[in-house]
């Protein structure tokens, strides 16, 4: 019988179920990956709706948990792609904070890396260039350079000490991403 044809009772039960018999496994699934239990809520919400949509095209599947399942996989599989490519900077606050980031994620604690063997004062001239975005001005005021022109030097050598690092060491793009 397709979903559609059910009572508004019975079609909540059946998702009553599904959730009950279901949830469970994609909330342990979304959590060992680093996921929390209301990004594994969105998740099987998400999948529940490929599901609907399924059954209402009757082509309900053989087993409805594996089912469920193998769409959670799959779209927490396509939102972490997307996500883990976006470290939330404004959360990190300063260069401390985002050094804890980089336990978590592999790529970041290479380039933090090489960003390290630059110095302190070429990170937090990076650091208030790129991600505090503050005009050259500003940093040229808080570094105590002279001017703009011999910040935005500065800068440019603090990037070519990252760059020297990464060609010593032969490395590739492909190194810098997962």
């Amino acid at each position: 019988m397709a979903a559609h044809t059910l009572s508004a009772y019975q079609r909540q039960q059946v998702f009553t179920d599904l959730y009950l018999s279901a949830f469970p496994s994609v909330a342990r699934y979304v959590s060992r990956r680093g996921g929390s239990f209301d990004e594994a809520k969105d998740v099987f919400q998400d999948a529940m709706l490929v599901w609907y949509e399924k059954a209402v095209a009757g082509q309900i599947p053989q087993n409805d948990k594996a089912y469920l399942m193998g769409i959670a996989k799959h779209l927490w599989v396509k939102r972490y792609e997307v996500n883990k490519r976006y470290i939330p900077l404004d959360d990190a606050g300063n260069s401390a904070d985002i050094f804890d980031l980089t336990e978590k994620h592999p790529v970041t604690n290479r380039i933090m890396h090489y960003l390290q063997s630059t110095g302190q004062k070429c990170m937090d001239l990076l650091k208030s260039f790129y991600y505090d975005k503050l005009p050259m001005k500003d940093i040229a005021e808080n570094f105590g350079f002279s001017g703009e022109r011999s910040a935005t030097v500065q800068k440019f050598k603090c990037l070519e000490k990252v760059r020297e690092a990464v060609k010593c060491k032969g490395l590739i793009y492909e190194d810098f991403v997962e």
